[in-house]
């Protein structure tokens, strides 16, 4: 009797960790996995080595919206995260060290630390879209971003727009370290 007890108890803990392993890598798989923060293009919002989660639901129900900090599959087989600046039909450019979007001015918050480091020139070069991909507006399916650190980044101005389909979601939150611990803008 004693030993059919310890058998199915055993029985239990190997399913309800089986179970937990299970859920584990759905939620891992469809919902929200960990990336941590490869180089400086993202400085000062975020810095090398910085654990983030990225919400990998957001853009199946949502779409991207300007400003939000995205990974997606870049093309050197390498996973990126940049900052969407223009979303498809935009036309982009930055005059002066300002972003304007449809001949609007925008701005751009999350700079200001690095543009009143600047000694010399501007953070962001003038440029325009066409310039830069070829094209007057980005595309449909499409958006342009860029990486806070401008002086340093590798993003659409060089691998051009990037496919919506491309993105593997949205990321807010830093994890670790605790020092860092919460939501980013």
């Amino acid at each position: 009797m004693k030993e059919e007890k310890k058998k199915n108890e055993t029985w239990e803990w190997i399913k309800a960790l089986l179970i937990a392993f299970g859920l584990a890598a759905i939620i891992r798989i469809f919902l929200f996995t960990p990336i941590v923060v490869d180089g400086i293009s993202m400085m000062p919002t975020l810095e090398h080595g910085d654990k983030m989660i990225v919400n990998k639901i957001g853009y199946t129900l949502g779409k991207p919206e300007r400003f939000d900090i995205v990974v997606f599959h870049a093309p050197e087989k390498k996973d990126y995260i940049k900052r969407v600046i223009g979303l498809p039909g935009d036309k982009v450019e930055y005059k002066d060290d300002v972003l304007y979007i449809n001949d609007q001015p925008y701005e751009e918050a999350y700079l200001d630390q690095y543009k009143d480091e600047i000694t010399e020139g501007t953070l962001t070069e003038d440029f325009t879209l066409e310039e830069k991909i070829g094209m007057q507006t980005v595309p449909d399916g499409h958006v342009f971003v860029m990486g806070d650190n401008r002086r340093k980044s590798k993003d659409s101005r060089h691998i051009g727009a990037v496919p919506i389909d491309e993105i593997i979601g949205s990321t807010k939150f830093i994890f670790w370290p605790i020092s860092d611990f919460g939501k980013v803008d």
